[in-house]
């Protein structure tokens, strides 16, 4: 191989090299983002969704995740999934307005939820937890911004507070985990249209006749595809043979 053949296999391994590195530099960081998961729900109802936090620290563990409620968009209910080594609380704030919840007029919110880590329960260096509640009525608004606090063991705070940025912007260094909500379905969306006939109604004897015409249409068709198709066979059966015939050496 020529020098300069070698100079130029080895700039192109550097230069994929570094472009490698570049992408998987800036894919790293977002990654390890805390997030809330599934992205969207349904307003309105209610929502199971699980809040993943990762460990960025190498030399420190997570030790507790404060999640904020947002007060634009207040939550009557809040229920959380047991972990195994942490205690959660829940905090309430007034409302005023009341939320409605089956046509009852609930003064209070939910404003925080925290949990805590016990014993060695705490989030390790390259380790996650999901810590899964069970949220509602979502409100009538188009997203929820969870504003999160992670407290490490070396006491350190990240603060996964910045809000969401429009579409095709730089995104911030700490966003918050967003649950994406959209309208509920009407009821009978999927219902016919008034308009539109689904079904003739004293029309039996007229059906019958319809119905007894296509299947004597559909079983002659058929008959003639099956005599067509065995002719075919014939034919070329007969054409082989003739073929062979000729073929075949005279007799001595």
């Amino acid at each position: 191989m020529s020098r300069h053949r070698r100079t130029a296999i080895s700039a192109a391994s550097l230069a994929l090299g570094a472009l490698t590195f570049g992408v998987l530099g800036l894919a790293a960081p977002a990654s390890a983002h805390v997030t809330v998961n599934p992205k969207d729900a349904t307003q309105g109802g209610y929502g199971r969704v699980a809040f993943r936090v990762p460990t960025e620290s190498d030399t420190a563990s997570t030790t507790k995740v404060e999640v904020n409620l947002p007060e634009n968009a207040p939550v009557a209910s809040v229920s959380t999934m047991p972990v195994p080594g942490w205690t959660v609380s829940v905090e309430k704030r007034k409302v005023d307005p009341p939320i409605q919840v089956h046509g009852s007029a609930v003064t209070e919110a939910v404003s925080k939820i925290t949990w805590t880590a016990t014993g060695d329960a705490a989030i390790k260096p390259e380790q996650f937890q999901e810590f899964g509640v069970s949220l509602g009525p979502l409100p009538q608004v188009d997203q929820m911004v969870f504003k999160t606090l992670q407290t490490y063991s070396d006491g350190n705070i990240v603060r996964w507070i910045d809000e969401p940025v429009a579409a095709g912007a730089e995104e911030p260094e700490h966003p918050a985990p967003v649950l994406k909500l959209t309208p509920a379905a009407e009821p009978g969306a999927n219902a016919p249209s008034p308009g539109v006939a689904v079904a003739r109604v004293g029309d039996d004897d007229a059906d019958d006749d319809e119905d007894g015409e296509g299947s004597g249409l559909a079983i002659g068709l058929g008959t003639a595809g099956l005599v067509a198709g065995l002719a075919g066979l014939a034919l070329g059966g007969l054409a082989f043979v003739t073929a062979r015939r000729r073929s075949a050496p005279p007799a001595a």
